[in-house]
């Protein structure tokens, strides 16, 4: 535990992280704009926030997962896309709690805590009422869907992360090395928690997630399209398309 300490406090964690996550986004934001130019501009900013928290490993996640040239879409592959979508709400919010609790208001652990929590989950859960709405889905069923599909990896995403980032954050303040480097670890924690907890609920036809990336705008496909679950509680066709 001192060793990571020691790690996450000096000031080349950041360096490397950025060294790492700016190129990483460089070429994640070449790819949209040359070859995936057709995905909707919501998966476009999912990738990007995605990349911006993990780095190296949202872009892999981006490269396997949410690109036209993927060879199929099995369940694996919708998880990745499903949990990226939280992630990028979450992370967020995430990060607006952590700096109003810990940076504005000196909060103690239950404050910062919950304040996290509280901004995590309402940017989520935005991120997904939001575009059903758009898609024609009422107000009151899309709320009821996002309750439904989005709590569990929600909860769990920020479950884990607040967990990591308290623990190797201690009591550092917004201007310190391992405010920012425990919440770096922290998020891409939660990501890693939260991808089983979309596998389950994309199994079982909780969540219907995000589009097939090889899916054109004229709605066809590059590859076959394998059907592998249906919506659930009451998820419409749109929802396949802007619900995560």
């Amino acid at each position: 535990m001192q060793t990571i300490e020691s790690v996450i406090s000096s000031p080349w964690f950041l360096v490397a992280w950025a060294a790492l996550m700016l190129p990483s986004l460089a070429i994640l934001l070449r790819d949209l704009k040359h070859n995936n130019t057709h995905l909707m501009s919501l998966m476009k900013v999912v990738w990007a926030l995605t990349v911006v928290y993990s780095g190296p490993l949202g872009l892999l996640v981006y490269w396997r997962t949410g690109r036209k040239e993927i060879p199929d879409d099995h369940l694996w592959r919708r998880s990745f896309r499903s949990v990226a979508h939280c992630y990028s709400g979450c992370g967020m919010g995430e990060i607006v709690g952590l700096i109003l609790a810990v940076g504005l208001l000196r909060l103690g652990t239950t404050g910062t805590v919950a304040m996290t929590f509280a901004f995590a989950y309402a940017a989520g859960f935005a991120l997904t009422v939001g575009p059903l709405v758009q898609g024609g889905t009422s107000k009151r069923q899309a709320m009821k869907d996002a309750l439904i599909s989005e709590t569990p990896s929600i909860f769990i995403m920020e479950l884990v992360a607040i967990t990591v980032d308290l623990t190797l954050a201690g009591d550092a303040g917004i201007g310190d090395v391992r405010f920012w480097s425990s919440l770096i670890v922290s998020l891409t924690c939660g990501l890693v928690a939260a991808y089983p907890v979309n596998v389950l609920l994309l199994h079982f036809g909780v969540k219907e997630g995000m589009m097939d990336p090889r899916m054109t705008d004229h709605g066809s496909h590059g590859h076959g399209h394998d059907h592998e679950d249906g919506g659930g509680h009451g998820q419409n066709h749109e929802q396949q398309h802007a619900h995560g």
